[in-house]
């Protein structure tokens, strides 16, 4: 017999997008003038950036803003009590990408495990498609974990320990990426579709413990992303296959964040190779650990 909650397949929803979307992303994870083939819609070689399916979960066909309280409290599975995901962050994320996204609708399909942590709270962990409605063709997928907190000591799996990517000790980054947040960047990002109070306003940060609003996680995770597509994959999204991290601390409003990134020199027959990086702010704190990512590198050079 399962654990509660493991394996629990939710039905799969639509989602949309339009080029305003894409264009909206694109600016609200720091995306440079110089890469007009993410910025302007008649561009040649106009692209989606390749982490852009990872928001849809949270848009599926809306144009208008949401309840996010109300959409997340209404997913239930099966032998896991009601949680309260006024209470929840972000644990980590990996997307791998296996199409480039088209622009009309697709359907996003997600199965769910769920495992108790005991007192601390509990993990929940998915996997999330997007997936043609007509081919069942797979255009990406995205591992994520979420901590809900103080809610555990139902029952559920602990669950296996994660997989860390340290990067070389001794060995001076081969890159780094610096974007400086202000107080309005949680704000444009979460038009994106991913309204969380969290972001918005300081009253759920206060209560959560973080002393009032914080960035998104996706956030710091996206433009991390772009940065490093920037700096060795020539803004190319053909050239990012795999992208993960850890969310490590909160980012906050203002803070300046600086990526600092590591080939591993163990290039794949695709020619992919895998890059680690970590984020931090303007403090020297990990807020992003964890980070690895297969890229063709080809230097900071765009060739679009």
């Amino acid at each position: 017999m399962s654990a509660p909650g493991a394996g629990h397949e939710f039905p799969a929803k639509e989602v949309s997008w339009q080029k305003r979307d894409v264009l909206l992303f694109a600016n609200s994870i720091g995306i440079k003038a110089d890469e007009l083939h993410f910025l302007y819609e008649l561009h040649p070689n106009f692209a989606v950036f390749p982490t852009y399916s990872l928001i849809l979960p949270f848009k599926l066909t809306d144009q208008e803003v949401t309840n996010f309280y109300a959409r997340q409290q209404a997913v239930q599975i099966p032998g896991v009590p009601d949680l309260d995901h006024r209470f929840g962050v972000d644990g980590q994320r990996k997307i791998t990408v296996l199409k480039p996204l088209p622009r009309p609708a697709r359907a996003a399909s997600s199965s769910c495990a769920t495992r108790s942590l005991g007192k601390p709270g509990t993990v929940m962990e998915t996997e999330q498609s997007i997936v043609d409605k007509e081919s069942g063709e797979v255009y990406s997928k995205v591992l994520s974990s979420g901590f809900l907190v103080g809610q555990g000591n139902w029952g559920g799996p602990k669950g296996p320990s994660t997989v860390n990517f340290p990067p070389p000790e001794g060995k001076n980054p081969d890159a780094i990426h610096v974007i400086q947040t202000t107080m309005e960047t949680a704000h444009l990002y979460r038009l994106n579709g991913d309204y969380n109070p969290l972001h918005a306003t300081p009253e759920p940060g206060q209560k959560m413990g973080f002393g009032g609003t914080i960035i998104h996680g996706l956030f710091s995770w996206n433009s991390a992303a772009h940065g490093i597509l920037r700096e060795l994959g020539g803004s190319d999204s053909a050239n990012m296959k795999e992208f993960q991290a850890r969310f490590a601390s909160p980012v906050r409003p203002g803070d300046k964040l600086t990526t600092e990134i590591w080939r591993m020199g163990n290039a794949q027959a695709d020619g992919f190779e895998e890059v680690r990086f970590v984020t931090k702010n303007q403090n020297g704190k990990v807020v992003l650990s964890n980070g690895r990512a297969l890229l063709k590198v080809i230097g900071n050079k765009s060739k679009l």
